[in-house]
């Protein structure tokens, strides 16, 4: 009796619109920031309730490190890990504003609720990164000043002692490292939650995708994230309440210009559109 071989399995197409990673020039973070000003200038309201959120942050940072230095990295990570998300609201503003629809307070104090499910599981991800970030530093802490956890003043005299480098390097290597991946996973991936409500792994690997195809391009977004939050924390860090909600807007356009989606340059086509890649 002659046997058929079974029919060969091929994958099915994928559901949803099609997404590619642009290739980014070395100009296209200052055109991100250009875009997030005329966002922040247009909806500035909203732009100052959030800058005080991010202010408040930045407060409660500096009283941990003024009481606890050994947990300052911990709570830092924690400040990257919780903007990005408190950020979704300026994402939502940004978003609404591309689509010709009128932003509002309310509605980006509200859109993260019908995606609940993917925002939640990233939270977790990053949660779990913040939680080894802050042993790890603990652990840094421990190694090199073994006679006790130091003061604020202590820890100030260690980083600018040339004797304690060690110390230095590897408290900045284990922060850089952290840092990096937290940056990696975060960069675009909430905002592209918030715009297709895809799962969170879908999302963080495309973030990933981004950085690695795009390296020289987001290592200057990050560094330029980070002079301008620097900047911004001195003095007092008043001046977190413009840099924070500016470059909240910014990083919706991070996104956008980053990742391209099938729909929007069929859409772009139909209107006689030029599709940007940057």
């Amino acid at each position: 009796m002659e046997t058929t071989s079974p029919a060969p399995y091929f994958l099915p197409p994928p559901e949803g619109p099609r997404k590619t990673i642009a290739q980014l020039d070395v100009a296209a973070p200052w055109r991100w920031l250009a875009l997030g000003w005329q966002d922040l200038r247009a909806h500035a309201g909203i732009g100052l309730f959030y800058g005080v959120c991010f202010w408040l942050m930045a407060v409660v940072l500096a009283l941990v490190f003024r009481n606890k230095p050994e947990y300052a990295i911990s709570i830092a990570s924690g400040c990257l890990l919780i903007g990005p998300f408190l950020a979704m609201g300026l994402y939502e503003v940004s978003r609404r504003r591309e689509s010709g629809l009128t932003p509002d307070l309310a509605s980006s104090l509200t859109c993260w609720d019908v995606r609940l499910r993917s925002v939640g599981l990233l939270v977790l991800v990053l949660i779990v990164l913040e939680l080894v970030w802050g042993r790890a530093s603990l652990v840094v802490f421990a190694v090199f000043f073994n006679t006790g956890m130091p003061s604020t003043s202590g820890v100030i005299d260690a980083v600018f002692n040339p004797q304690n480098w060690e110390f230095v390097a590897v408290y900045l290597a284990v922060g850089g490292f952290f840092a990096g991946l937290v940056y990696a996973i975060a960069v675009v991936s909430i905002p592209m939650i918030l715009d297709r409500d895809t799962d969170a792994i879908s999302a963080a690997i495309t973030s990933l995708q981004v950085v690695f195809t795009n390296v020289g391009v987001m290592l200057l977004w990050g560094a330029t994230i980070t002079v301008l939050v620097m900047l911004a924390l001195l003095p007092w860090g008043l001046g977190i309440v413009l840099v924070g909600p500016w470059l909240g807007h910014a990083s919706w356009h991070a996104y956008r210009g980053s990742v391209l989606w099938q729909d929007d340059d069929e859409a772009a086509a139909d209107r006689g559109e030029q599709v940007s890649t940057d």
